[in-house]
């Protein structure tokens, strides 16, 4: 299965507590951490629900 690397761009201070739990489910715990994920449906809608704190890395 491909990998896609998600990166956190924007802090989550001031965030909703959902967005801070996707954050905390993908695995972001701090600016400019990069994670690795199986490019599934589920991650990629986290990714999307959180697209203006975090970007995918090549």
């Amino acid at each position: 299965m491909a990998k896609i690397k998600v990166k956190q761009v924007r802090s989550a201070i001031g965030r909703t507590k959902t967005q801070k739990r996707t954050l905390e489910a993908l695995g972001l715990k701090k600016l400019n951490q990069v994670v690795e994920h199986d490019d599934s449906p589920a991650v990629l809608g986290m990714v999307a629900a959180i697209n203006h704190l975090v970007e995918v890395v090549k």
